[in-house]
């Protein structure tokens, strides 16, 4: 076979788009674009990644960036495409509206979840790092796609949560400003112990710990006579990304606070109940028959 001959087939009309025809070679060419083209836009998303990373840009930055890149790609590869086999863009005015009527009444979500993630990577209320808190699980957001949200949770399990959720419903977010927590402990002590001594071995034990902020300064509250102890709360904040942080932070003052309080020769409370019994104790002998 000819190069006449190659040429002729590939010549052949498959079929014709607003009295354009297509030929088999142009429908031949369409793979070979979009997989060059698919090439280049990966291409050019790394090399735009490694450049902000140099930067040392804002992850989120880099993410908006990647996405709007990969639109602006698909869409000047769907174009050229179509201008390369002969194919008018105005001959699918018609149809693309029709199939946009339907979509938008068959895909509501999809689109409702598509719009969030666009407004979530524009606006950043929820960034990628942030300590979450959404439908009773928390955990740390790792990617904002265009549909959904990925968070890893505590436990170690990934969430995929619809974005739109994330903007329609309350969201704690721990970390959207800074990374300063404000926590507290609380511990009884044995009446008759001295309550300025505990207060100052509470903040003792408290400022031990490198990760409490000295300012503000943390604040020991005698807070109340208890039942059966004397009870006191020291609140205190700290730098943290997550609640980890805190509860580790919470333990080792714990830790430190029996330290003290055994050297120190003070009693951590628990439960007393004194009973008395008034009168006489009568005691009845019960003779079987």
């Amino acid at each position: 076979m000819d190069l006449a001959q190659i040429k002729a087939i590939l010549s052949i009309t498959v079929f014709t788009v607003a009295e354009q025809p297509i030929t088999l070679g142009g429908l031949l060419l369409i793979p070979f674009i979009v997989y060059i083209g698919m090439l280049l836009t990966k291409w050019g998303v790394k090399l735009l990644t490694n450049s902000l990373t140099t930067h040392k840009t804002d992850p989120n930055i880099i993410h908006l960036l990647q996405r709007v890149f990969y639109v602006i790609a698909i869409l000047i590869l769907l174009v050229t495409t179509l201008d390369l086999i002969n194919v008018p863009i105005t001959a699918f005015a018609f149809l693309s509206g029709a199939i946009a009527i339907g979509f938008g009444f068959g895909a509501q979500n999809i689109i409702n979840n598509f719009i969030s993630g666009w407004i979530l990577m524009w606006e950043q209320p929820i960034k990628i790092g942030d300590f979450l808190e959404v439908e009773n699980a928390k955990g740390v957001v790792e990617k904002i796609n265009t549909r959904s949200t990925r968070i890893r949770r505590v436990d170690g399990v990934h969430l995929l949560i619809p974005n739109s959720k994330l903007l329609e419903n309350t969201v704690v977010n721990w970390t959207l400003r800074d990374n300063l927590v404000r926590t507290s402990i609380s511990v009884g002590v044995a009446y008759g112990s001295r309550a300025r001594k505990v207060a100052d071995l509470i903040l003792e034990a408290t400022l031990a710990q490198k990760d409490v902020l000295r300012e503000p300064m943390p604040v020991v509250v005698f807070e109340d006579f208890g039942e059966s102890a004397l009870i006191f709360y020291v609140n205190f904040w700290i730098n943290s990304t997550g609640e980890t942080g805190l509860r580790v932070t919470r333990s080792n003052i714990r830790f430190t606070l029996d330290e003290l309080f055994e050297k120190n020769n003070i009693v951590i409370s628990f439960p007393q109940r004194d009973v008395h019994i008034d009168g006489a104790l009568t005691i009845i002998n019960r003779q079987e028959v």
